[in-house]
Parts: structure tokens; C-alpha cells; sequence
């Protein structure tokens, strides 16, 4: 967590919100995450500066809000990094904001604020274009929108440096694997270039991002959703590929997420660079002899359900008994701690409780949950993803869309959000759940939701690629592997590797004979890994 400032900080409630009203002044919202050292450095340089603090604690109404802790606030509110600072009106508008200031640029804000403020008081505040509750762009799904987004990973890809884009790279491990399945080469090219510039290969783990072209200027910070999702796309790589370094890097990764940030019962939220490249350009000796990143353990909720359906992807592709354990622990904790009548907790650390029925938080633990039965044949937790769901569609699926969350009435939480990133994610949860379950209502809900989006399928890029998989997978028919008997048999286990990672597997099949293996829309039927396997490559042809 950042250092104590003088700055009197409030939290982020509606007592901050009426006090700016009673007394007509300003908010200043700090927006910080315990894994950034530009936070760190803008409290001890500039909230530290006694006149800077008075002046703030004299002007305005500060209030500090952990984005990783409240990603509603940071996704209506961040200005496109940490530290945010963001100037609101009393009833949560927006007035100016930055990132990083030092001393003397932030007297300069506050005096222009303070201005600002006097010239036209509460009616300088803005609403951001996407709370403005616009219609989305919706149409009916086409193909073009799969192929248009395949033509995006060659289009938008760097053939000198690999990735994607031009500027700072980012690793979108759901982008990889879309390519894996479409445009390979961009995707090992990617994952070989995350592999080398990336990954501690002392410690294990993942760095956020480069901020350069050519995967220099890392951010040296690891955090819990970027590992499990490079944990995901480094199995899929070696389950497409049979490259045995993939599989290496993906069981270092397991390593550091069940080892370095493990709190005891799950995994925490983040570690911080620390002292940067100086620290990671050490061996492990060398390291013991250094002051370590601090570790953030917050145990989010969406976060572990990416780690446990990561995990379960890796055990499927490797038998490995390590994965699997932890995952059942962390499924466990979810359901311990976590989960309260079906709706998804973001957090919980004993002194102070998250947001609940996130979107984003609801549709990767349904997700994972999902994974258990195709994994595991863990009928339960099944059982549990459709009653999670139920809570969720019933709250969050307004006028054919998903919210980010319920309405609170707190600054610009009460404005819908509609995110697209959130709605893929919960769609691809719900289609699963669809043909696990045999309820189709699920997959109509999650149609509904892509359609949502569809009229703007020429305007996405590669960041949004998931998009592209959950459209094919509603328009075309998906590979489905329905086995008699129980999960870990010869034939559940040649499923699992069947090298489509958006294939679904359904253990324990209803009318399916034990010892016998069928893929829908073919009448044939498999009694051997070898049968199944012929099956499948001719339902693909």
C-alpha cells in the first residue's frame, strides 16, 4: 500500500459525497494500486508537501480508493494509468484528472480547478461518453465479425519484434489464444517474445507489460490476473504445439502463484517492481541479499477464478496433481469465503468487504466452476455456476446487456456501464453452462448479450479478439465430446487434449454408455483414445 500522506484521505462513500455537497466543494479522487511505484513516489513527493496537503485538505474533499479493491471507480473514473488524480463534482462528475504529477504541476492543477470551480461551480462536471447510457450498436451476428478479427492478427502484427501494435506491448493472453487456433505464428512469436522479455525466469511469473516497441522499459510488476491468463495461454500453446518449454514456463508460473503470492488459502492480488531491473537482472542468490517487491495478498475473487480455471486447463493437458490441488483449494476458498447466496464477493479481508455481483468477477468464477466438470466431473460446482448465473442474469441483464455491476448511488456508480470485455467473458461462461447443463436459455442470454455489440464488429482490433471466438462459437456449432462414464478415463483424458482449447467436454453424458465416447454431430461412436481422436478429426474436416 502506498505511504501515509498528510493529506486527510476519505473513503470512497457516500459520507465523502454529501460532505462535498454540504460544504460545495470539490472532490479529489486519488486513485491508487498497491503494485505501482508512481503512487508510491507521488505520496512521498507531493501529497507529502505540507502546503500541497493543506491546500487539498483546505479545498477540496479527498478520498482514496484502491482501483484493484473498486473496479467500478477505476473504470469510470482512471485516466489511463497510476497514480489517477481526478477533480469531481459533489455529485461525481467529472471536472479534470491526470496521472502522475509532481509537486509543482499539481499546485498548477488545484489553482486551475479552484478556477474552474468559481467560473461555473457543479456545471463544469461531465459525464464521460460511455456512462451517457447510449444505445449499444446492436445486430445480428455475421461470420465477417471472425474473420474480420482473424484478419486483425496479421494486419496489427509486429514482424520485426512480435505482439501486437506499434507502442508499449501488452501481453493479451485471450488475443494469443484466438491466434493460436487461426493465425499460429503470430501467437508462438508472441508467446516466445513474452517468454524472453517478460518472464522471471529465476522466480517464475509475469511482468505487466514493455513500454516500448521492442519489449524493452518493463514494468517489473506481477499481478494475479496477468499471470493466470499467461498461465492459460502458455498450456494452450503447448497443447497446440507440443513444445515442451511452453509447458516448462507455464509450470514455473504455477510455481510462483502458488508459492510467492500464496496467502494460505488462495492467491493474493499482485507484487510490486520493487527495485526494478537491478532486482530481476539478479540471480536467486543474489536476490536473498536484496530488499523483495512488496506483495499485495488481497484475495480477489475474479482473480483466483482465472488462477483455478488456468490451472485446470494446465492439469487437463498434463496430469499434473499440483494444479489440480490448488485448484480445489482456491475453488474451495471462492465458495468458503467468497460467495454469499449465490452472488460473488469481489474481496473480503475481515476488516472490509468488496463490491458485490461484479460482472466480471460473476462471469470468471462461473467460468471456472464450469472448468471443474469438464475437468474434474464436479457436477456440483456446476450446479453452483447455474444458480450464480441465475442471481446474476436476474440483476445485471437489462434491455438485452449486461451492467458491470449493480447501481450504487456513489459518485457515477449509479450509471450504467456496459463493458465489452465483461460481456464476452460472461458469455463464454453462459455457453458453457448452456450445453453442461442442457439449457438453452443460457446460450439465448448470452447471444442477446454479443448481439449487443454487433453492429460495431468492423471498428474492434486485436485487444477485443474474444469477441471474434464467442461470435463463431454462437454461429457455428462447437465441438462437444460427450463421454460415458467418469472423468479420468482413457477417453476423458484424450478429450481434454484434443487440440481445440474451445472444445467442450461433458463427462458422466447423459445416454452415453460407459466406456464409450461420442462428439456431436457425428453418429459414430469411440471406444479408444485412437477412435475418439479419428472422430474428431473428421467432425473438424
Amino acid at each position: 500500500m502506498s505511504e501515509p500522506t498528510r493529506v486527510q484521505w476519505r473513503s470512497w462513500d457516500s459520507d465523502a459525497f454529501a460532505e462535498a455537497r454540504q460544504t460545495d466543494t470539490p472532490i479529489l479522487l486519488s486513485l491508487t494500486v498497491a503494485w505501482s511505484k508512481e503512487c508510491q513516489e507521488m505520496d512521498t513527493r507531493t501529497y507529502a508537501e505540507p502546503r500541497i496537503a493543506a491546500n487539498v485538505n483546505d479545498r477540496f474533499v479527498p478520498v482514496r480508493v484502491d482501483a484493484d479493491r473498486h473496479p467500478r471507480v477505476r473504470e469510470r473514473y482512471a485516466m489511463g494509468g497510476f497514480p489517477t488524480v481526478a477533480f469531481l463534482t459533489p455529485d461525481g462528475k467529472l471536472l479534470t484528472g491526470a496521472t502522475y504529477v509532481g509537486p509543482e504541476g499539481f499546485r498548477k492543477i488545484i489553482e486551475r480547478v479552484r478556477d474552474m470551480w468559481r467560473q461555473n461551480g457543479a456545471d463544469a462536471g461531465r459525464v464521460p461518453r460511455s456512462l451517457a447510457d447510449n444505445p449499444t450498436p446492436r445486430a445480428p451476428l455475421d461470420a465477417a465479425i471472425e474473420e474480420h478479427l482473424a484478419g486483425q492478427l496479421t494486419e496489427q502484427f509486429d514482424r520485426e519484434f512480435g505482439g501486437w501494435g506499434t507502442d508499449a506491448k501488452f501481453p493479451l493472453p485471450r488475443t494469443i489464444e484466438f491466434a493460436l487456433k487461426r493465425e499460429r505464428e503470430t501467437a508462438t512469436r508472441t508467446l516466445d517474445a513474452i517468454e524472453s522479455n517478460l518472464f522471471d525466469s529465476v522466480a517464475g511469473g509475469f511482468f505487466r507489460f514493455a513500454g516500448n516497441r521492442d519489449w524493452t522499459d518493463v514494468r517489473y510488476e506481477k499481478t494475479i490476473e496477468d499471470n493466470a491468463g499467461l498461465l492459460s495461454a502458455f498450456a494452450n500453446g503447448y497443447l497446440y504445439t507440443g513444445e515442451e518449454r511452453y509447458r516448462e514456463t507455464a509450470a514455473q508460473t504455477i510455481e510462483f502463484l502458488t508459492d510467492e503470492l500464496w496467502t494460505g488459502v488462495a492467491v493474493g492480488g499482485s507484487l510490486g517492481p520493487g527495485q526494478g531491473a537491478s532486482y530481476y537482472a539478479a540471480d536467486a542468490e543474489e536476490r536473498e541479499s536484496l530488499p523483495g517487491p512488496q506483495c499485495d495478498l488481497t484475495v480477489f475473487a475474479g482473480g483466483n477464478a482465472l488462477v483455478a480455471d488456468a490451472l485446470l486447463t494446465y492439469h487437463a493437458y498434463t496430469d499434473d496433481e499440483r494444479a489440480r490441488t490448488y485448484a480445489d483449494r482456491i475453488l474451495t476458498a471462492i465458495e468458503t469465503d467468497l460467495l454469499e447466496d449465490d452472488v460473488v464477493v469481489r474481496f473480503d479481508d475481515g476488516t472490509e468487504q468488496g463490491e458485490r455481483l461484479l460482472l466480471t468477477d460473476t462471469a470468471r468464477v462461473i467460468s471456472a466452476f464450469v472448468s471443474a466438470q469438464q475437468v474434474l466431473g464436479d457436477r456440483r460446482r456446476v450446479e453452483k455456476a447455474a444458480a450464480i448465473a441465475d442471481r446474476a442474469i436476474e440483476e445485471l441483464f437489462v434491455d438485452g446487456t449486461f451492467l458491470d455491476g449493480p447501481s450504487i448511488d456513489v459518485g457515477m456508480l449509479d450509471r450504467p456501464l456496459r463493458p465489452l470485455d465483461g460481456t464476452v467473458e460472461m458469455a463464454d461462461a453462459l455457453y458453457e453452462l448452456s450445453v453442461l447443463t442442457g439449457d438453452n436459455g443460457y446460450e439465448s442470454v448470452a447471444r442477446e448479450a454479443i448481439e449487443a455489440f454487433g453492429g460495431a464488429w468492423d471498428r474492434m482490433g486485436v485487444h477485443v479478439a474474444g469477441y471474434g471466438s464467442i461470435a463463431h462459437r454462437l454461429l457455428e456449432d462447437p465441438l462437444v465430446v460427450e463421454i460415458g462414464g467418469p472423468a479420468g478415463t482413457d477417453l476423458h483424458r484424450a478429450a481434454l487434449r484434443i487440440a481445440d482449447h474451445d472444445a467442450i467436454i461433458v463427462p458422466d453424458a447423459n445416454g452415453v454408455p460407459p466406456g464409450e465416447a461420442t462428439v456431436r454431430g457425428s453418429d459414430d461412436v469411440a471406444t479408444h483414445p485412437d477412435e475418439l481422436l479419428s472422430i474428431v478429426a473428421d467432425r473438424l474436416a
